[in-house]
């Protein structure tokens, strides 16, 4: 994949390379010498609300699932510091930011109301007739 294809999300969404603003950082935790040195560990932003890569509807959707992932401006943050290889780190953080977005478009169908069936509620109600029973039984009568 070349860098100045688009981040593909799904099939009708596709986000333009220029709109993703990619850090190289030093990653912390253990490595050693290497880790001292080397800027592997990827910081990949993309800004919501200016994007054009999403439809106003698909947006408020974004916005409104990653609520809590966004900061104030409406730019979402993926972090990837997993290997110790800077191309590998930014592979991983472009397809966790492409999984976001994913699962924060999809629509989940409206529930439809349906009723219990005749013989559920029998059985309910004769599960609960016998609990009752059996609590009336266990009672203590005077009249012994």
């Amino acid at each position: 994949m070349a860098p100045e294809d688009p981040l593909k999300v799904n099939a009708s969404v596709a986000i333009p390379r220029a709109e993703l603003d990619v850090r190289a950082t030093r990653a912390g935790g253990p490595g050693g010498q290497h880790v001292n040195t080397s800027s592997t560990r990827i910081e990949l932003t993309w800004n919501v609300p200016s994007s054009t890569a999403l439809s106003d509807a698909a947006k408020g959707r974004v916005l409104q699932v990653l609520a809590s992932r966004l900061d104030a401006d409406g730019t979402l943050r993926v972090v990837a510091s997993d290997t110790r290889s800077q191309r590998q780190n930014r592979q991983l953080a472009e397809d966790r930011l492409a999984a976001l977005v994913r699962r924060a478009l999809v629509v989940p169908r409206a529930r439809k109301k349906t009723r219990p069936t005749r013989a559920s509620v029998e059985r309910r109600l004769t599960a609960k007739k016998r609990s009752g029973k059996k609590k009336r039984d266990r009672r203590y009568r005077g009249d012994d």
